[in-house]
């Protein structure tokens, strides 16, 4: 099964190092914010790249990536960085790095687009927006290609897995307070076919 890990420290990172160094990256964001205000403080998120739908801030584009390694208090940073260290990890092999890198940017990326398309109206109230959430939901939706698709790369067990958690994962966007579902079900779209043109657009080296 894909999504069960039994690498030491020393296997994760040579075998992952995209998601390692996205991992760090996530804590070194995270401290930084400790240090300069507070995860949880507004002022603080928005001076680091926060999504915003009010002020001057609204729009800027740098925002869109730089949110995506923002997290709001340490128990968003914890379940993000639990998907990213436990379930991710395969996709980076089965993509290769660079591919890899390239779906969590572009897909992190549409999903806080989705997110700032559908609250980001003039009557809508403030909203601030961080979190790696759409870009891990990219993943997920590059997963649901594979196990729709390309069925020989997933065993059944992990196919049941990926469509437990894409269920436990969707609910939970729409009933959990303060969570951004705008951003989960555009990752998700946009990882299904970012995946899809990548593997057309070129020919990635799969590991065995």
């Amino acid at each position: 099964m894909i999504f069960i890990r039994y690498e030491n420290w020393r296997s994760y990172l040579k075998y992952y190092p995209v998601t390692s160094i996205i991992l760090l990256i996530n804590l070194i964001m995270f401290l930084v914010l400790t240090f300069n205000g507070g995860s949880t403080n507004s002022d603080t998120l928005l001076r680091y790249g926060a999504i915003v739908n009010f002020g001057v801030e609204r729009g800027e584009a740098w925002r869109y990536i730089a949110a995506i390694f923002l997290h709001n208090g340490f128990e968003h940073l914890l379940f993000n960085c639990f998907a990213l260290l436990v379930f991710i990890p395969p996709l980076e092999r089965l993509m290769g790095w660079w591919r890899y890198a390239l779906l969590y940017l572009l897909g992190g990326i549409a999903g806080n687009l989705a997110a700032a398309g559908v609250w980001g109206g003039a009557m809508s109230e403030p909203t601030l927006s961080v979190g790696a959430s759409g870009a891990i939901f990219a993943a997920y939706g590059a997963y649901l290609y594979i196990a729709l698709f390309q069925r020989s790369l997933m065993d059944e067990n992990s196919r049941k897995t990926l469509y437990s958690l894409l269920v436990v994962g969707i609910i939970s966007s729409f009933i959990t307070p303060n969570v951004g579902w705008e951003a989960h079900i555009g990752g998700l779209i946009a990882g299904f076919i970012l995946y899809g043109l990548i593997i057309r657009l070129s020919s990635p080296r799969r590991s065995r």
